[in-house]
């Protein structure tokens, strides 16, 4: 298996009328690379991931929403049985398909593909890795196929969200897939916000790999959330920074807040006490030096 992969054939395995069913050779290719014993899929849809696996041989468990299994409030490792060596994921790339009441009649509350927004769907999935990490033995394998996707001329990379909120140091290959023969294939999207924008033809399968020391969701969790505390130091002090070049090197507290405000406002938007976090920043990062009270200017 490469870091590129392409099957213009889908193969014989599972439902080909299902939406979003991807081709049944990814999975070989990915049951190959990892050797599984036992397979569990948690949005099984179509069935493709466990009839190849059957055809290899392999023990595999297809749970989906719509057969009962809900993968935001149950556990999957409950649910299999016992923990499996590899646990892959297709998710609804939010609601470019919609599911429930569509494929499916039920509409169902923690449907992925009826989020109420990007940042719903995102948050939703971190969850559902999560759990899917939790349902892998140690040194076992967890892994999602996941697309990007663009509305009104904005561009979501749900890769790089799931990347960054899934522990770094677990991952351990994301592979590019193309797309072929899609429904959206026929469909023309040289709209106002797309004109001039290539096509998305490409999806991600990402692939972590569950530590051999078993390290328990809690200190999992507890690494991430220092990971993201760093993150946001860091971008405090790149934001800072910036700010401090536009300003020719150097500039007094009252001229750093405006400069900052004009071009961060995301940043600082329900933040009341984001200029306590500005001086804070110069006071604890070594690239700015105080030149009298109140102005500061960069580190030579």
């Amino acid at each position: 298996m490469s870091s590129i992969i392409s099957y213009p054939d889908r193969g014989h395995w599972g439902k080909s009328s299902y939406r979003g069913n991807c081709s049944g050779h990814v999975y070989k290719d990915l049951y190959q690379a990892t050797r599984p014993n036992f397979v569990v899929d948690p949005c099984v849809g179509g069935g493709t991931s466990v009839e190849v696996a059957h055809d290899m041989g392999i023990e595999a468990i297809g749970l989906d929403l719509h057969s009962g299994f809900n993968l935001l409030s149950d556990s999957i490792l409950s649910a299999a049985g016992k923990p499996s060596d590899l646990c892959v994921s297709h998710f609804p790339y939010h609601d470019m398909i919609v599911y429930g009441g569509n494929v499916h009649q039920v509409i169902h509350p923690d449907d992925l593909s009826r989020c109420e927004s990007v940042d719903d769907f995102i948050e939703k999935c971190h969850l559902a890795l999560l759990n899917q990490r939790e349902a892998v033995r140690p040194g076992g394998y967890y892994a999602t196929l996941i697309g990007d996707l663009r509305r009104q001329g904005k561009y979501y990379s749900f890769q790089s969200d799931f990347i960054a909120r899934m522990p770094a140091d677990e991952l351990r290959s994301v592979i590019i897939k193309a797309q072929h023969n899609c429904w959206s294939d026929g469909q023309n999207y040289q709209g106002r916000f797309n004109k001039g924008l290539p096509r998305i033809m490409h999806e991600y399968l990402i692939v972590w790999q569950r530590p051999e020391g078993g390290v328990s969701l809690l200190v999992t969790l507890v690494k991430m959330s220092r990971k993201a505390h760093d993150q946001l130091w860091s971008t405090w002090k790149t934001v800072v920074r910036h700010a401090m070049i536009q300003l020719g090197g150097q500039a007094d507290l009252k001229t750093l807040y405006e400069a900052i405000e004009g071009f961060a406002d995301s940043r600082i938007a329900g933040n009341q006490n984001w200029q306590a976090k500005v001086r804070q920043t110069l006071q604890r990062a070594g690239c700015f030096q105080p030149v009298e009270r109140g102005i500061w200017k960069l580190a030579s």
